[in-house]
């Protein structure tokens, strides 16, 4: 088992999605492979060993890569590839399932709200219903779904006080680890220019918006020492991720001007004004909390899209 979850880590550093500098947390991966802890620090040893990561503070391993400064985040959402698992051994049937159902819950809210049918579910995938309790239980911690009173799965509707409120605590949280960021500058001035040549394109694509938008997070509020900090800014962004994503995928373009006030904050930190920074930051999520709210409004008259699994009843 330490061997497959060895070769996991290197084919992810290989391919780049686990990079350098990224600092890989035992529980998180242990949790992504159902593996236990013990299992997964013989693998990350013998992935040591290889030169491919290293000791980190003494309490943890990084990705190896030269000038590379540590970066936290969320193993348990960073796409990572699983092609060489082997279903029987490596890869829990959980998992199996878990990515085709975020991928379609995720779209659920700006419509409304759904109910989750766990036997229909079961059917659909063809496992346990124990294995679906799984599933859901991982994404009801990442706020995905949640309970209701009668003990049944429901995807909550993401309404415009839930988007306002949710920006009002991203505004608290990213803010305070802006201001305590041990902030890279020479990646900062990387990420500046990635946007000057995004800009000169006529259309920004989904998959590059997100790219610059999260590195921003990474590099900007990431960085803070406070990693209680850092993870409660995580964990409040899933909902609007996601809810971005489901716009993206009813035709509604990536915003460009976002990218542009993103630029604003990196130029005022890499300058070493970082009260004229947050304060910069601040004005970007009012903004960004009101463009999202215009968007939502116009899912209103908009169908749902027709191949929601069966799964998913709307209610």
């Amino acid at each position: 088992m330490f061997e497959v979850a060895a070769e996991f880590v290197r084919h992810n550093i290989a391919l780049g999605h686990l990079k350098p500098g990224l600092v890989l947390q035992e529980s998180a991966l242990s949790e992504r492979l159902d593996m236990s802890r013990a299992t997964l620090k013989r693998a990350l040893e013998i992935v040591e060993s290889e030169g491919l990561i290293e000791r980190f503070s003494g309490r943890g391993f990084v990705v190896s890569g030269a000038g590379a400064k540590p970066q936290r985040e969320d193993l348990r959402q960073i796409a990572l590839d699983h092609s060489s698992l082997d279903d029987s051994v490596g890869k829990p049937s959980w998992l199996r399932v878990y990515d085709d159902v975020a991928f379609h819950v995720t779209r659920c809210p700006v419509f409304g709200r759904y109910r989750v049918f766990e036997a229909q579910m079961a059917e659909e995938y063809g496992v346990s219903r124990t294995i679906i309790r799984d599933v859901l239980g991982r994404l009801q911690e990442r706020g995905l779904v949640q309970k209701s009173k009668t003990s049944r799965w429901v995807v909550e509707p993401l309404t415009s006080r839930k988007i306002k409120d949710k920006y009002e605590l991203r505004n608290i949280l990213e803010v305070a680890a802006l201001q305590s960021a041990k902030l890279p500058l020479q990646d900062i001035q990387k990420l500046i220019s990635e946007i000057d040549s995004l800009s000169k394109q006529d259309q920004v694509s989904e998959d590059q918006w997100f790219a610059l938008d999260r590195k921003f997070f990474e590099l900007v509020v990431l960085t803070t020492p406070n990693e209680d900090l850092a993870e409660y800014a995580s964990s409040n962004r899933i909902a609007l991720e996601a809810c971005q994503a489901a716009l993206f995928s009813l035709g509604l373009p990536p915003d460009k001007q976002s990218l542009q006030e993103l630029r604003q904050v990196l130029e005022l930190a890499l300058s070493g004004s970082i009260s004229a920074a947050t304060s910069m930051l601040s004005t970007h999520l009012a903004k960004a909390s009101a463009r999202t709210i215009a968007q939502l409004k116009i899912t209103a008259i908009i169908a749902p899209p027709p191949d929601f699994p069966s799964y998913l009843q709307f209610s």
